[in-house]
């Protein structure tokens, strides 16, 4: 449940608080009040897009902070827990916007990424928007509402990964089975090419130790001469060997009876095991190095042979052993093609045995849910003042080569407003009125059925009024009895339905100008009602009226 949101520096908003409860809360104000801007700074803090231009002129950014009580929510507990994000059954999302369009995110305290806030959001929050009848418009969008009132959204996204599965093993089919005109010509020069990574034979980190040794041969005489300089003068220079000098310097302090003095010694008798140890490893260095031409020169005839074919395919030599793996293994692809292309068919065919079971059975669910949910927008255009309307989910079956992630079928709601007339794609048939009351049936269903414990409708009630308004409160406050409604309304039948209510007014000093929300009381709601009601002159008949609509709610 949203429990709080802050704003601080979006639009026209200067600083805000505001607490929220359960059950539905209204949210009323003047046209250009600021009502809707609380919604899109809510949905910033959700991961919607931002934009610079929504920073309070003079701020150097806008800062967003919702807050949700996530203590019985075990899905959001576990998203946060299995990030390290928990926080004593709170979600904390934080979203800043600088004046130059940088955004950040923040989770619980923790810097998160979009995708991120995203994921969270889904799983506390569900806004509806005031344009979102327009989106009935578009067929796309028809069968993602059957998926979603149905709870068939996992099942079609099982169908989604099957049909990739299927369509990747079938195209890497198509791709073997269209290489098989050239397949004789690119596997004779792949044979040439195995062929000479073959004789060559490198193995992996052999051309590492190469070099190595081959440094260490060509400069034989560089380093035996700094190994023979080196032994000299820690154990056997004539002017005073670093050995005999440490030991010199031991034996002058011993016998002196003093703490600092003998730690001192301790530490000149360790130095002197680690010179006696740098000069036997420098003696037995010396006696393996010799000058090895033979050995020499086969190194260097290797090392040209590993250049030679790194320059003739256009790679470093170190990557010469990877290259051989892969042609290798195309050669062989192509040399026992007909069993490779033998074993894709049969996973081809498996996989898409797969998809298309998975996609009928989804079919089926979804025949299963249009019905019950064409029945249900059926009653509920009823209570709207469409008695006459129907709704009808139409099905047109795919052939499997047109089959997509989706399945196969394509899906459209069409619609009938008068008994007797055939159902019309929306398009055709409704006006912007109708359209957002069959709008408004669908999202009201389907937020009977969704899990999401955060309802928020954003003036979905456009184009309503009358009594149908009344009914609108009336089923908005009965979501709101079963979970979290806020809902931004410019009709006074909504409003007289909350449980709780929220103003937001336009305040200014004469040089700026700030929204502010104030919570109603009973006195202060009556006012409100009435207001929305009968406009700016209230009279006491619609005090009276106002009083009648909260009493009735």
């Amino acid at each position: 449940m949203l429990t709080a949101l802050s704003i601080s520096h979006y639009a026209i908003v200067d600083a805000l608080e505001i607490e929220f409860g359960p059950g539905l809360t209204v949210v009323t104000g003047e046209t250009g009040a600021g009502k809707s801007i609380m919604i899109d700074a809510l949905a910033l803090t959700l991961g919607d897009r931002a934009d610079a231009g929504a920073v309070r002129p003079g701020a150097d950014r806008a800062d967003i902070v919702a807050t949700f009580d996530v203590s019985r929510l075990e899905a959001a507990r576990g998203w946060l827990a299995e990030r390290e994000l928990d926080a004593d059954g709170d979600c904390i999302l934080r979203r800043t916007v600088g004046a130059d369009g940088r955004s950040r995110a923040f989770i619980n305290g923790k810097p998160s990424t979009l995708a991120d806030l995203k994921a969270v959001g889904e799983l506390l929050i569900d806004i509806h928007g005031q344009h979102e009848h327009q989106s009935l418009l578009r067929r796309d969008t028809h069968r993602a509402l059957v998926d979603q009132f149905g709870g068939l959204d996992a099942q079609a996204r099982a169908v989604s990964t099957a049909f990739r599965a299927w369509r990747g093993k079938r195209d890497e089919l198509a791709a073997l089975e269209q290489a098989a005109a050239d397949r004789d010509a690119r596997r004779d020069l792949l044979k040439f090419q195995v062929d000479e990574f073959d004789r060559l034979a490198l193995k992996a980190g052999e051309y590492a130790q190469l070099d190595a040794e081959h440094k260490r041969l060509a400069n034989i005489d560089g380093l035996r001469a700094a190994c023979e300089q080196a032994f000299a003068l820690v154990y056997e220079h004539e002017d005073g060997a670093a050995r005999d000098r440490l030991e010199r310097a031991r034996h002058a302090l011993d016998g002196q009876d003093d703490g600092a003095l003998r730690q001192a010694s301790e530490l000149l008798s360790s130095a002197i095991i680690h010179v006696e140890e740098a000069a036997d490893t420098l003696r037995h260095y010396l006696d393996r190095l010799e000058a090895d031409p033979e050995r020499l020169a086969e190194i260097e005839q290797r090392l040209s042979s590993c250049f030679q074919l790194a320059r003739k395919h256009r790679v470093q030599p170190e990557e010469l052993v990877e290259l051989h793996e892969r042609l290798s293994a195309e050669f062989d692809r192509l040399e026992h093609h007909d069993t490779h292309r033998a074993a894709l068919e049969r996973e081809v065919a498996t996989l898409r045995e797969a998809f298309v079971s998975a996609a009928k059975k989804l079919g089926e669910a979804r025949r299963k849910a249009a019905k019950k949910l064409e029945k249900e927008v059926g009653e509920q255009l009823a209570l709207l003042g469409m008695g006459g309307g129907r709704l009808q989910v139409e099905f047109t079956p795919l052939a499997e080569k047109d089959a997509t992630a989706a399945g196969l079928d394509t899906i459209e709601l069409l619609v009938s407003l008068n008994a007797g007339q055939p159902p019309k794609p929306l398009v055709k048939v409704a006006s912007g009125g109708e359209l957002s009351r069959i709008s408004l049936a669908i999202q009201v269903i389907c937020a009977e059925k969704s899990t999401t414990p955060t309802l928020i409708f954003d003036e979905v009630d456009v184009g309503i009024g009358g009594g149908i308004a009344e009914v609108v409160g009336k089923l908005l406050r009965r979501l709101g009895e079963r979970g979290q409604v806020l809902c931004v309304t410019h009709l006074a039948q909504v409003a007289a339905c909350g449980h709780q209510h929220l103003r937001v007014e336009k305040r200014s000093d004469g040089k700026q100008t700030a929204s502010a929300v104030v919570a109603l009381g009973r006195a202060e709601r009556v006012q409100e009602i009435a207001r929305m009601a009968g406009g700016l002159t209230i009279t006491p008949e619609a005090l009276k009226h106002a009083e009648a609509m909260l009493a009735g709610s």
